[in-house]
C-alpha cells in the first residue's frame, strides 16, 4: 500500500511519492541546546524515529537529519543567566549530551548524519549571499552588520501556514535597529558589545553570528539536497521558524521540502506546558518515575498530530500495557520450547497493522492491533492451539520490532534491571517456594491463599514442566 502523510503545507493527507524510488530524505529540527531535555523533545523525537522506521519497513533507504542548534541567542542568555562561569559552548556542549543521552535511553535511532549549527557557517553566508543578490535580503545600512531576509520582496511569504502578512505581527527574533519592515526577519545578527567574541564570525557584512532560520535552511540542503522529501518538527515551530525556512530557501531558488510535517505537542494534566506555569515533566523525572520502554510506549501511543496529554497515571497503564506483551512472549516461548512448533510463526507484519500505519502513521490503531493479537494468542495458549499461539508470537514480534518496542531487546532488560525489579523478583521467588512447600505438604488451601494474592497483586503464575514462572498481569 502507499504511504500517506498529512503535509502542513497543503494542510491534506498526501500519498507519500519520494523524490527517488526507494530513497527518503528526512530533515527533522533538532534540539536548541540551552537547557535539559523535557517531554516535548522527547515525544518530537520519537515521532520521527517511528517514522523514519515504518519508511525502512516499507524498503526505504532512509537519511534521516536531525540537527543540533549551538548558537542562538538562548544559549548565549542561558549561559549568562545560570550564575557559573560555564562558556556557552561548553554549555551547549553539555547540554546536547544531555538530549543524546535521553535519546538513546528511549531507543530512538542515531541519525544519518546530526550537524551543529556553527559547523555550518560557511554555508549559511553563501546562502545569505544569494539571498541578496537575487534582492530578497538587505545588509543594514547602519553598519551594525545585521542582514534581514526582505518580506516584502517574496510573495508567496505566508504559504505555510496561510497567513497574509499584511496580518503579521512583527518578527522579534532580532533588533530591529536596522528593519525595512518590522516583519522582515534575521539572517545574520552582527555582533552587539556585551556578546562573547567567541560567538562571532567573521562575515562580508561584519563580525557576527547567523540568524535561528538560515540555519536550517542551509543544514538541510547541504545534507540532502536542495530538495528532499520532508521536513519535520513540532506544530509550534510552523511560525516563524519553519515559514521562514521555506521562504528564504524558495527565495534563493532551492525547492527545499516537498511535504512538511508536525507532530502535537504535551500537555501536563490538561494544561499546556510551559516554564511560566512551572509544570515542564524533564526527561530525567520521567526516567524515575518508570522504565524507559514504558516511557517510549506512553510518548509513540497517541497520533503523533495530536495533543498527548501527560499524568502520572498514564506511565502505570504504559508499563502494564508493555508487561502484557512481555508476558505473551515468555509464555509462549517458555511453553513451546522443545515441541514441533518452535520456531513455527515468522515475524509478520499483519494486514491490519501496516494498514494503520501507511495511512498517517495511525500508531493507535496499529497498537489495538498488537493488543488484539496477544489477547487471541494467549487464549490459543489456554485452549492448547500451540500452533496458532506460535503465528500469533511471530507477529507480535514483528509489530513490536518495527514500533522499537520489543521488550526482548537486550536495551530494556538492562534499563529495567534496578533495585525494585530485583526486590520483587525476591519476594515473588520467596512466595513461589512458599506455595510449592504448601502444595507438596498437601496444604492446598494455603497455596491457593498465595497464589490469590500474587494474583491481586497483578502477578500471574504459570505451572510448567520446567517449574513454576511469573509474569505481571498477562
Amino acid at each position: 500500500m502507499t504511504v500517506r502523510l498529512y503535509d502542513s503545507k497543503a494542510q491534506a493527507l498526501r500519498d507519500f511519492a519520494p523524490l527517488r524510488d526507494g530513497r527518503v530524505g528526512m530533515y527533522v529540527c533538532g534540539p536548541t541546546v540551552q537547557s535539559s531535555p523535557h517531554i516535548g523533545h522527547l515525544r518530537s523525537a520519537l515521532v520521527y524515529d517511528i517514522m523514519r522506521r515504518w519508511f525502512a519497513y516499507r524498503g526505504n533507504d532512509v537519511a534521516f537529519v536531525r540537527n543540533v542548534t549551538d548558537i542562538d541567542d538562548k544559549i548565549l542568555n542561558a549561559a549568562t543567566d545560570n550564575g557559573t562561569d560555564e562558556e556557552w559552548w561548553a554549555l551547549a556542549y553539555r547540554v546536547e549530551l544531555e538530549f543524546s543521552a535521553a535519546y538513546a535511553s528511549l531507543g530512538i535511532m542515531a541519525p544519518t548524519y546530526e550537524p551543529r549549527a556553527t559547523a555550518s557557517i560557511a554555508q549559511m553566508q553563501q546562502l545569505i549571499a544569494r539571498l541578496i543578490e537575487l534582492g530578497h535580503a538587505y545588509a543594514a545600512p547602519d553598519g551594525s552588520g545585521d542582514v534581514y531576509f526582505d518580506t516584502a520582496s517574496w510573495p508567496a511569504y505566508g504559504e505555510l501556514t496561510r497567513q497574509a502578512r499584511d496580518n503579521m505581527e512583527a518578527a522579534a527574533d532580532a533588533d530591529p535597529r536596522g528593519k525595512r519592515d518590522s516583519r522582515d526577519f534575521a539572517l545574520w545578527k552582527g555582533r552587539k558589545a556585551t556578546e562573547p567574541e567567541s560567538a562571532s564570525w567573521a562575515s562580508p557584512w561584519g563580525d557576527g553570528r547567523p540568524g535561528w532560520h538560515i540555519e536550517c535552511s542551509a543544514m538541510a540542503t547541504r545534507y540532502l539536497g536542495a530538495e528532499f522529501d520532508i521536513h519535520g518538527g513540532g506544530l509550534d515551530l510552523r511560525f516563524p521558524h519553519h515559514e521562514n525556512e521555506l521562504a528564504q530557501s524558495t527565495a534563493a531558488g532551492d525547492g527545499y521540502a516537498r511535504y512538511w510535517v508536525h507532530n502535537g505537542l504535551v500537555n501536563i494534566g490538561g494544561q499546556k506546558m510551559s516554564k511560566s506555569l512551572g509544570n515542564s515533566v524533564y526527561a530525567a523525572e520521567l526516567f524515575e518515575l518508570a522504565s524507559p520502554l514504558a516511557v517510549r510506549y506512553l510518548l509513540g501511543a497517541a497520533h503523533y498530530r495530536s495533543t498527548l496529554d501527560y499524568t502520572p497515571g498514564s506511565l502505570a497503564e504504559a508499563e502494564a500495557a508493555v508487561d502484557r506483551v512481555r508476558g505473551f512472549l515468555t509464555r509462549v516461548e517458555r511453553r513451546l520450547a522443545g515441541t514441533r512448533y518452535a520456531g513455527v510463526g515468522a515475524p509478520v507484519i499483519p494486514d491490519a497493522f501496516a494498514a494503520a500505519m501507511d495511512d498517517d502513521l495511525g500508531v493507535p490503531q496499529a497498537l489495538a492491533v498488537l493488543h488484539d493479537t496477544v489477547r487471541a494468542g494467549n487464549q490459543s495458549l489456554d485452549a492448547e492451539e500451540l500452533r496458532d499461539a506460535a503465528v500469533a508470537h511471530g507477529q507480535v514480534v514483528a509489530m513490536v520490532e518495527v514500533l522499537g518496542i520489543d521488550p526482548r531487546d537486550p536495551r530494556w532488560a538492562a534499563a529495567d534491571a534496578g533495585p525494585a525489579a530485583s526486590a520483587l523478583d525476591a519476594l515473588v521467588a520467596r512466595l513461589i517456594e512458599d506455595r510449592q512447600a504448601a502444595r507438596e505438604s498437601r496444604d492446598y488451601a494455603a497455596a491457593d491463599r498465595i497464589r490469590a494474592e500474587l494474583s491481586a497483586a497483578g502477578i500471574t503464575i504459570e505451572d510448567s514442566s520446567t517449574g513454576t514462572h511469573w509474569s505481571l498481569g498477562l
